[in-house]
Formats: C-alpha cells, structure tokens, sequence
C-alpha cells in the first residue's frame, strides 16, 4: 500500500491584520481573464490564517497552505514568511 500525503491548496498573500490571537488576515491576489469581455482582472480574497506565536507583521509576503479546519473559519495555516517585506 502507498503512503501519500495531499498536501492541499498553497497560495501567496499579503498579511493585512494580525489584530487576533494565533490569526493574522491574508490577502490573495489572482489574475484572470473575464470569460467575455476578455480583458484580464486582479482579484483578491481573504483567508483567516493561523499563525502560532503571532510572528507575522502586517505588510508581510507569506506562503499559505490549506490544513484540517483549525476553527469555523480558519482553514489554513502560514508555511513560510519572507522577511524584510514590510511596508
């Protein structure tokens, strides 16, 4: 039997709010094509993240990767933060 893991969704953001205890707010931008009017758009969501230890400062690039469901709304947590990407 082969043992694999699904490491899940992975996307870049921008922390906007760490104002929580073990949460910080991240912010992530895609482009895409409008299906009909075939012009290219930036749109963006944000994911509540979990961040032990609130490490992340507002500003800050970070990789963020989807897990098991820590609370109602938080379903993914920070894999790597890039330092020196503060405002």
């Amino acid at each position: 039997m082969e043992n694999t893991t699904n490491t899940g969704k992975t996307f870049e953001g921008v922390v906007v709010k760490s104002a929580m205890k073990d949460t910080v707010t991240v912010s992530v931008e895609r482009y895409v094509k409008h299906p009909k009017y075939k012009k290219f758009m930036r749109l963006s969501k944000k994911f509540l993240v979990h961040d032990e230890g609130n490490t992340a400062q507002v500003g800050e690039k970070v990789t963020i990767r989807e897990t098991r469901p820590i609370s109602k709304r938080k379903h993914f947590i920070i894999v790597k933060s890039a330092e020196g990407a503060n405002k």
